[in-house]
């Protein structure tokens, strides 16, 4: 059943995650009058991709992330996108920090702290590499402070955990960042919903978007009441979905021209977790190593510290599965439903160009509880089995697209969708996802309204400077405003000469 007559907004925002959340919260501060209305399918807001147990934590800042820093041909590393994730994770420190200023985040502490990150680098090659990644950063004012070490006792100290009765003798060495952080993204996401709603906007709970459609200039979206079956027409000029794996099935069947030719193919993943507290005690660190030979940039296999509901944990994975859904709450029809005439070639060119991609997912799929153990006892070799519970940290769909003939998959960042001249707006992908909200929304904000940027302009570096920005500003000046989004959320200072985001 439909209400008679259509809800008129000025923003309709699809998804209850930290996406939206900071769109709504940009949009509110930049244009107080509009009318801004959030829905969202589940009950409570950032329960899937930005769940605290369904990502890793990581404040991605490029800082111990050995997939953002390739090696070129010729043996040098690329370090163009740790660089660009560092000036974005800055846009979401500022942005953060100027929310908390103004009391509308609460306590700091609930959803930022400060944990080191660490690179792992084992074997000649993995040495040399990690060496080559150290100093092609270390003068970047990002990344001032960063430590190299091959030494076993500093490394000793610096990961307790990971060298207790490991063998002497191997070649190893670790960087570190003391500047690293751990986030609750479900926290944030709530905390900034609540932050959109007592400025006005209308965030609806357990609401389903069933349909999208363009009627004249304004936008039309079929939104059920999940409990009550109730329908209800919501009509703007202005829509963003940012509802994670289901982005790509509405937009489709809203017959978007852009997304004809995208295909995506759902990954689920596992980590074993513990929480003895000796465990822990030893490892308050987020440490990341390589991805083994074939496997896609998302499996870098990593042991961090979380916390969550104020309880410490350690993470340890990821481990590849598999599930056609989209969502960690979607359909089991969501992949054979997403395959259209128009993306079916796209599928079967990124089917026949990742082959050792297919093999490292079938090899995952066919682990056994011992092979999972034996991975992370290349991490922590005293490990003992009993101490860790296998769990399934959320559902993530790996963006397809055809690129010179070739079926590619969009490794890193979120693909921005735009159509009908930027009244809409969509991001499909993930990494690294939460941690450049800010920045990606920033983008979002330029793609879909281009005559109010100039006026828009001021505000916005003020409270999100993008990262073209943070990249033109000068040593002392970038120095400054870390320092002061640090401190504003309580995270541990940069020493003094140091600048890393």
């Amino acid at each position: 059943m439909t209400d008679a007559g259509p809800e008129d907004r000025d923003v309709v925002l699809v998804g209850g995650g930290v996406m939206s959340a900071t769109l709504g919260v940009l949009l509110s501060e930049l244009e107080p009058d509009w009318t801004i209305t959030v829905v969202e399918r589940l009950d409570a807001a950032g329960l899937e991709s930005s769940s605290a147990w369904n990502n890793a934590g990581t404040g991605h800042a490029g800082l111990c992330e050995f997939n953002y820093t390739p090696l070129r041909p010729d043996g040098t590393v690329d370090v163009s996108a740790a660089v660009q994730i560092g000036a974005q994770f800055l846009t979401s420190l500022t942005l953060w920090a100027h929310l908390v200023e103004r009391g509308l985040l609460g306590a700091p502490g609930d959803f930022i702290r400060s944990v080191p990150h660490l690179g792992l680098g084992r074997g000649d090659e993995g040495v040399a590499y990690l060496r080559a990644r150290w100093e092609a950063l270390r003068d970047h004012p990002l990344f001032a402070g960063q430590e190299f070490s091959d030494d076993p006792a500093v490394l000793a100290g610096w990961l307790p955990l990971v060298f207790d009765q490991r063998t002497p003798g191997q070649p190893i060495a670790a960087t570190r960042s003391a500047q690293g952080t751990d986030v609750d993204f479900g926290v944030l996401t709530r905390r900034l919903l609540s932050a959109l709603a007592a400025r006005g906007a209308d965030v609806r709970f357990g609401r389903e978007t069933r349909g999208l459609r363009r009627s004249g200039d304004r936008w039309h979206l079929d939104v059920r009441d999940r409990r009550t079956g109730a329908r209800r027409q919501l009509r703007t000029p202005y829509v963003f979905v940012g509802a994670g794996g289901g982005t790509l099935p509405l937009l489709q069947a809203a017959r978007v021209p852009e997304v004809r030719r995208y295909g995506v193919f759902p990954i689920s993943g596992q980590f074993l977790r513990t929480d003895r507290p000796e465990l822990v005690a030893a490892h308050r660190a987020k440490l990341y190593g390589h991805a083994a030979p074939g496997a896609p940039p998302i499996s870098v296999p990593h042991l961090d510290r979380r916390v969550v509901e104020g309880r410490d944990h350690l993470l340890f994975g990821p481990f590849a599965a598999f599930s056609p859904r989209f969502l960690t709450q979607g359909r089991l029809t969501d992949l054979v439903r997403s395959v259209r005439r128009g993306n079916l070639p796209t599928l079967l060119a990124a089917a026949r160009d990742n082959r050792s991609l297919m093999a490292y997912l079938v090899r995952q799929l066919r682990q056994t509880p011992q092979d999972r153990i034996a991975a992370l006892a290349e991490f922590v070799p005293s490990v003992r089995a009993e101490d860790w519970e296998l769990i399934t940290a959320g559902q993530r769909v790996q963006v397809l697209k055809t690129t010179e003939g070739r079926g590619s998959m969009v490794g890193f960042g979120t693909e921005l969708v735009t159509s009908a001249g930027g009244s809409l707006a969509a991001l499909l992908g993930a990494s690294p996802g939460a941690s450049t909200a800010a920045a990606t929304m920033v983008d979002v904000l330029a793609a879909s309204f281009p005559a109010r940027t100039a006026a828009w302009g001021p505000r916005l570096r003020e409270l999100a400077p993008s990262a073209d920005t943070v990249h033109g500003w000068d040593s002392a000046q970038l120095a400054a405003n870390v320092h002061h989004a640090r401190a504003v959320l309580q995270l541990t200072p940069v020493r003094p000469g140091e600048a890393t985001a």
